[in-house]
């Protein structure tokens, strides 16, 4: 992960669980399929699941809820600290998703959302080592940032108009972003951030399969709420008249999260995966549906 990445989240640890309008519907819609879609099989027990790029530990808490024995993982020191402080049972530690500390065939399941696969160098690097630990039939869900969505034409919108909307996006960049060749990988600056790849479900899909990982279902959350600029929801409060429209707009995201287009144009793309046997080819019983 870029060194840039890991000093931004350092230094933005201490606030990192005070939630903007925008993450707490991208969290809620997330946590919510990640429960329904990742129960721990019976059979197992306890079983492990891993949480790839933990942060301060939300999914890594929810897969401890479910009955997994969670693991969390991420580059960030200041960021596990505050884990610690909140995950009892589980076990944190510090290293990089593109070279995982753990053995072959380790987890029955794991996470890897944040979009941390957004800000590694090597994705397929790092979708190869979450491979690599996941048992055979073990599944995994991502959430990374989308390629598509209504929010880059807000940016570039507001890079003509001469930033009023806050985005410290030039046209040229939102402009250049969109016409990246498919066949190449597509990054955008964002402001504190960094450069993050962005990913359509054809590039995603692809790169899982790669690494005996068949993608199941996908899902795009933060489509409908771009009829609102996402700059306008990172903001700690929210008026009381867009407050009433988010409100509405959230319900018809979570509703139409799984259906087409928000699978196609969304902010956060997230799918869900099963590893297949050694030497198997896609099951052709699984499709991405959406």
């Amino acid at each position: 992960m870029p060194r840039h990445s890991v000093t931004f989240f350092d230094a933005m640890a201490a606030g990192y669980e005070a939630l903007e309008p925008w993450y707490e519907h991208l969290y809620a819609t997330l946590h919510a399929v990640l429960r329904a879609e990742l129960l721990p099989p019976v059979e197992l027990g306890r079983p492990r699941a891993l949480d790839a790029g933990c942060g301060t530990g939300f999914q890594t808490a929810i897969l401890d809820e479910m009955g997994y024995v969670a693991h969390g993982l991420d580059l960030s020191r200041q960021l596990l600290r505050a884990a610690r402080g909140r995950l009892g049972r589980s076990t944190l530690a510090q290293g990089d998703v593109q070279a995982l500390p753990y053995r072959d065939g380790s987890f029955a399941a794991a996470t890897c959302c944040g979009s941390t696969l957004s800000y590694v160098d090597d994705a397929r690097q790092a979708l190869a080592e979450i491979a690599r630990v996941l048992r055979p039939g073990g599944r995994l869900l991502v959430e990374c940032e989308g390629r598509w969505s209504l929010d880059l034409g807000w940016a570039w919108l507001n890079g003509l108009l001469g930033d009023p909307w806050g985005y410290g996006l030039g046209p040229g960049e939102v402009w250049r972003a969109a016409t990246t060749p498919r066949s190449r990988e597509c990054r955008l600056r964002y402001p504190g951030y960094g450069n993050l790849r962005l990913f359509t479900v054809t590039e995603l899909a692809r790169l899982l399969r790669a690494e005996r990982l068949e993608p199941v279902r996908v899902w795009g959350i933060h489509s409908i709420t771009n009829l609102l600029p996402s700059t306008v929801l990172h903001r700690a409060r929210l008026g009381r008249r867009v407050a009433a429209v988010y409100r509405i707009l959230r319900t018809a995201d979570r509703a139409l999260a799984a259906r087409w287009p928000a699978t196609r144009l969304c902010n956060s793309l997230v799918v869900l995966a099963r590893k297949g046997s050694a030497g198997a080819g896609p099951d052709p019983g699984l499709s991405l549906r959406g």
